[in-house]
C-alpha cells in the first residue's frame, strides 16, 4: 500500500467513526448529548458534508480547469479567483432572503438542494480532448453558478441557526461554535483527501462526484433530523410566505428568484473582468457610505469605524496571498514539488488539519497572554498575521532555492508554508471577526460585517490575478515557470512582511481609534463568531478571543 493509499485509508476509516459516532448521538433518547442539544450535531454534520464536497471539489478545481478544459494557468487562475469571489459575494442575497422571509431554516435546505445539483452536475465532464470546445462546458458554468448561490443560501445562514440553539446569554454558546467549525474543518480535511484522490487517480467524475454524494447526505442529514432543530430558524412571516404572488405562493417565487441568480452568475463565472468590475466599483460605494456614516455619527464610535475599516484593507491583502492554496500554490506543489507518489489535490487537507490541531492552543494563548497583560492588541495581530503570511512564502522561495530550479522542492516546505500561513490565519480571522462586531455602532453591525466579507471577496478575486501572473505566458519552459513562481512569490511575500512589520509599527495609534476603555456591553452586539459566519473556510477557524 502506497502513502497515498495509507493516507485515504486513514481519511476514510476517521469518517466512518465519525459518523457511527453521530448517528449514536442524534438517535440518542436523551435530548442532549455532552451538555448541548442534540441539534447542534445535526447541524454538525450537515456541515460538515457541505464541506467535504466544497473543499473536495475546491482541490480539485485549477487542475480541472488545465487538465481537462486545457485552459492555461494564466486564465484558469483568473476563473478561479473569480468563483471563489462569487462564493463570498453570494451571501447578501442568501442571507437578505432568509432574514427578511424564508428563515434560516429553509434558506438552508433550498441551499442545499442548489449545492446537490452543482456537485454532481461537476461530475458531468465529456470529451476532454476537445478542451473548451466541448460543449458541456456549459455544464460545467452551470454546475459553478449552482454552487455558488447554493453556498450563498447556506453558508449565509446555517451558522445562525446554531446560535439560536441557545439564549443569547447562555456560556455554552462559545462551546457551541467551537464544535461547529471543527465539523468544518474536519470536512474540509477529509473531503480534499478523498474527494482529491478519487479524482486525480480514476478521472474527474469520480471525484466530483463523490463531492456530490457528500453533498447529498448533508442535505438528508439535514431534513431526517429537523425536530431535532427545535423550530429554530423558522420564518417571522408564515403567513407572507403562504400568500399568492404572480400566480404561485410566494415562498417558490423566492425560489424562482434563487434560479434567477444561478442564471446571473452563469454569466457572471464566464464573464471575470466584469466580476472585477462589480467588485472594484461597488466596494469603492461600500466604503465611501461607511465612512459617510462615520462622519455623521462622530465622536467615539466614528474612530472605531475608522479602525475597522483599516483592519478590513489589511484583510483584503492578506486574502489576496493567502488564497494561492488553491491555485498557483496547487500548481506550484503538482509540478516542482517531491511528493512521494502522493496527489497534490491531497496537500490542501493540510491547512484545515493545522486548524484542528492549532485553533485551541491559540485561543488558550490568547487567554494566557492576556491573564498576563501581554496579549498583542487587534492590529498588532493583524501585523503578525501578515508577517507569517510573507515568512512562508519566502519559507518556499528559500527552499526550492537551496536544492536548485532542476531540482524538485522538498515536501517540508510544503507543510512548512502551510504551517505558516495558518498561523497567519489563526492571528488574523477569528480575531477580525470579533473586532467587527466589536467596533461597529448596533445599528450599523450588519453593514460593517457585509463590508468585511465584502473585502474578502475582494481578496479572492485578486489571488487568482496574482496566480495568473505566476502562470504568465512569457515563462516557457518548466524551468523558466518555477523561477517565475518563486520570483512573485519572493516579491509578495517581502511586500507582506513588510506591510506587517508598518502594521505593528502603527497599531498604537489603531488600538487608540478603538476606544476599546469607553465601549460597554450594551454597545457590542452578539461577537460570537459564527453568528454571520461567511462561506469561505477555513477562514472561520473556531477561536473566539478577546478584541485588546
Amino acid at each position: 500500500m502506497s502513502l497515498e493509499q495509507i493516507i485515504v485509508a486513514v481519511a476514510a476509516t476517521f469518517l466512518v467513526l465519525l459518523l457511527i459516532a453521530g448517528a449514536a448521538i442524534v438517535t440518542s433518547p436523551k435530548p442532549e448529548f455532552a451538555g448541548h442539544p442534540k441539534g447542534l450535531f445535526v447541524l454538525f454534520f450537515a456541515e460538515m458534508w457541505e464541506r467535504f464536497s466544497y473543499y473536495g471539489m475546491r482541490a480539485l478545481l485549477i487542475f480541472y480547469l488545465t487538465q481537462h478544459w486545457l485552459y492555461s494557468d494564466e486564465r484558469a487562475s483568473v476563473i478561479y479567483g473569480a468563483y471563489t469571489a462569487l462564493v463570498y459575494i453570494a451571501p447578501v442575497l442568501g442571507g437578505y432572503l432568509a432574514d427578511k422571509y424564508l428563515g434560516q431554516r429553509k434558506a438552508v435546505l433550498f441551499g442545499a438542494v442548489l449545492l446537490t445539483i452543482g456537485h454532481f452536475l461537476m461530475a458531468f465532464e465529456g470529451d476532454g480532448a476537445l478542451g473548451q470546445a466541448n460543449p458541456m462546458i456549459n455544464v460545467f458554468w452551470g454546475a459553478l453558478a449552482f454552487i455558488i448561490v447554493g453556498s450563498g443560501f447556506l453558508k449565509a445562514n446555517i451558522s445562525v441557526i446554531v446560535g439560536q440553539l441557545y439564549p443569547r446569554t447562555d456560556v455554552r454558546r462559545d462551546g457551541a461554535y467551537t464544535i461547529f467549525y471543527m465539523g468544518i474543518n474536519v470536512g474540509a480535511a477529509v473531503g480534499t483527501i478523498i474527494a482529491g484522490y478519487l479524482g486525480q487517480t480514476y478521472g474527474w467524475a469520480y471525484g466530483f462526484g463523490a463531492a456530490g454524494i457528500g453533498m447529498l447526505l448533508g442535505l438528508v442529514v439535514f431534513i431526517i433530523f429537523k425536530p431535532l432543530l427545535m423550530g429554530r430558524g423558522e420564518s417571522t412571516v408564515p403567513d407572507k410566505l403562504a400568500a399568492p404572488y404572480l400566480g404561485m405562493k410566494f415562498e417558490w417565487f423566492l425560489y424562482l428568484v434563487g434560479f434567477a441568480a444561478v442564471a446571473v452568475t452563469w454569466w457572471l463565472v464566464q464573464n471575470q473582468a466584469i466580476v472585477g468590475t462589480i467588485l472594484g466599483v461597488f466596494g469603492a460605494i461600500l466604503v465611501a457610505y461607511v465612512l459617510w456614516q462615520a462622519f455623521k455619527i462622530g465622536g467615539h464610535d466614528r474612530d472605531r469605524i475608522f479602525a475597522a475599516i483599516f483592519l478590513i484593507i489589511g484583510s483584503i491583502l492578506f486574502w489576496a496571498l493567502f488564497e494561492q492554496a488553491g491555485s498557483s500554490l496547487n500548481l506550484f506543489t503538482d509540478r516542482y514539488v517531491d511528493r512521494a507518489g502522493v496527489d497534490a489535490s491531497i496537500f490542501q487537507s493540510i491547512n484545515p488539519i493545522y486548524i484542528i490541531l492549532l485553533a485551541p492552543l491559540f485561543a488558550g494563548l490568547w487567554t494566557w497572554l492576556g491573564r498576563r497583560g501581554l496579549e498583542p492588541s487587534t492590529p498588532a495581530k493583524f501585523g503578525l498575521a501578515l508577517i507569517q503570511l510573507g515568512a512562508g512564502f519566502l519559507v518556499l522561495v528559500f527552499g526550492s532555492q537551496a536544492v536548485g530550479m532542476e531540482a524538485m522542492t522538498p515536501v517540508v516546505f510544503i507543510f512548512l508554508i502551510y504551517l505558516l500561513h495558518t498561523t497567519g490565519e489563526l492571528c488574523l480571522s477569528p480575531v477580525g471577526l470579533s473586532a467587527m462586531n466589536r467596533l461597529a455602532p448596533a445599528h450599523m453591525a450588519s453593514l460593517i460585517m457585509g463590508t468585511w466579507f465584502f473585502a474578502s471577496a475582494t481578496g479572492n478575486f485578486v489571488a487568482g490575478l496574482i496566480a495568473a501572473a505566476t502562470g504568465s505566458e512569457a515563462a516557457s519552459g518548466e524551468g523558466a515557470a518555477k523561477e517565475t513562481v518563486l520570483a512573485v512569490y519572493s516579491q509578495i511575500g517581502w511586500i507582506a512582511v513588510g506591510v506587517g512589520v508598518a502594521v505593528i509599527v502603527i497599531s498604537p495609534l489603531i488600538k487608540r481609534l478603538m476606544h476599546l476603555d469607553t465601549l460597554r456591553d450594551d454597545e457590542v452586539g452578539d461577537d460570537l463568531l459564527g453568528q454571520r459566519e461567511g462561506p469561505g473556510e477555513p477562514q472561520g477557524a473556531g477561536v473566539h478571543p478577546a478584541t485588546r
